[in-house]
């Protein structure tokens, strides 16, 4: 009779993808689903999240799984975006639409009863971002008909674990992602949260519940999911730096305190499973880059895919650099001969916006390893130009199959983990 190879289920739900991977225990994917959902309307006709649809999907998909006899299930965990929160009666049914944080504010908070919005922003670690700070659609909530309904409150990834154990619980990945709900001065809720606080499902201090032998996690927000598995396998102190749509550096080493300066050039705090913070800055890079290499093969014509990279770009100059829009967006294309010569200016434009936004964590707490993942770990000027810019480090391209999924089923695993989990490339 043949074994059963023991595996983690871990659901990773994004907007707009949901998808299920099976982890054998040497961390290799033997499984993996996907599914999209479209959008309902919430009372207001402003679109959100089907949660009766992911929900059925995920019980449905979850039985699938079960009886996959050639599989011996060990453990289940959930990565999700975060800044969402679902409201259960005592039953632990859904009493209200998942809201959507794109959503603009019904109900204006009072900043001024807690030392003005940069001072707020600042404990919480929370740039002012509208329905993007979690906490603050829970206490508009409480304006709303069915807060009476309302027995616990649950960001999404902690709901989607409920529905297996039968438990409320909250973990602290996702009260730490600018919620405004944590004081990173004080390690704990900030003090407004405590006209809310009764209905905020309890924090748990351990990573998963063993059930019947089955190791179920609480979810994870899916930043802070994607850094584990970078935590478990580098010794050495590493910035990450993880790319696509927004570029996010992601400092575990940097433990100086969160400035209003610093807010203002949108650095943030996360907090780590373990509950220390993580300092972040933000660049809307591969938004960038999108916008603008349409804007030049328009221009130029050709695709900048079949472009080579060239050591001439370390001759430019870039133009000054902000965090908030592409340097390259002023710039008059007429000035270039070619789509090569645009873009190798482009990236060297936006490379001095990435290079701004990494010295603000790096400036306080120099690392020895800058590593990359994500779209632009494949791109050779992005990845040239930065190891040009920081000698002093050594830069990978680092390769990690589903970062956010792989660092949710880490942490439902007791056993020892693989050496291999990353391959990295040195530039």
């Amino acid at each position: 009779m043949s074994l059963r190879t023991p595996v983690i289920a871990v659901f990773d739900i994004g907007k707009t993808n949901k998808k299920v991977f099976l982890w054998n225990t040497a961390f290799q994917i033997v499984f993996e689903k996907q599914q999209s959902f479209v959008e309902i309307v919430d009372e207001d006709g402003f679109a959100c999240e089907d949660l009766a649809a992911l929900q059925q999907w995920i019980i449905s998909t979850f039985m699938e799984i079960c009886q996959m006899h050639d599989l011996e299930l060990i453990g289940l965990n959930f990565s999700a975006y975060g800044a969402s929160f679902v409201y259960v009666d005592r039953m632990g049914e859904p009493v209200a639409p998942l809201y959507n944080y794109l959503k603009p504010v019904s109900i204006p908070f009072s900043y001024t009863d807690f030392g003005g919005e940069s001072e707020f922003a600042r404990k919480t670690a929370s740039p002012i971002l509208g329905n993007l700070n979690s906490g603050l659609q829970v206490y508009a909530s409480t304006f709303m008909p069915f807060w009476s309904d309302v027995f616990q409150a649950l960001h999404l990834p902690n709901y989607l674990a409920s529905l297996f154990t039968g438990r409320f619980l909250s973990e602290i990945t996702s009260i730490g992602c600018h919620t405004a709900l944590w004081d990173f001065d004080l390690g704990q809720y900030h003090p407004w949260v405590l006209a809310i606080e009764d209905r905020l499902a309890p924090i748990s201090s351990v990573a998963y519940a063993e059930i019947d032998g089955i190791h179920y996690g609480l979810g994870l927000h899916d930043s802070s999911a994607a850094l584990v598995p970078y935590l478990r396998s580098i010794s050495e102190e590493f910035m990450l730096l993880s790319t696509g749509t927004w570029c996010i550096a992601m400092h575990p080493f940097n433990e100086s305190p969160l400035t209003s300066d610093e807010l203002a050039q949108d650095v943030l705090c996360y907090l780590q499973p373990n509950g220390k913070p993580v300092k972040a800055s933000r660049l809307f890079g591969g938004h960038f880059h999108e916008e603008q290499v349409a804007r030049m093969e328009k221009h130029f014509g050709g695709s900048y895919k079949d472009l080579h990279f060239s050591e001439r770009v370390f001759s430019l100059v870039a133009a000054s650099s902000s965090v908030y829009e592409s340097a390259f967006a002023s710039r008059d294309l007429d000035d270039f001969a070619d789509l090569a010569s645009a873009y190798d200016q482009f990236m060297v434009d936006l490379v001095g916006q990435q290079i701004f936004s990494l010295n603000l964590l790096l400036k306080d707490a120099p690392v020895k390893q800058l590593l990359v993942d994500g779209g632009f770990s494949k791109n050779e000027w992005y990845m040239r130009l930065l190891a040009h810019a920081f000698p002093e480090l050594e830069v990978y391209a680092a390769e990690v199959a589903q970062a956010s999924a792989l660092g949710a089923a880490l942490m439902v695993y007791a056993g020892e983990v693989p050496q291999n989990l990353i391959q990295l490339k040195r530039y």
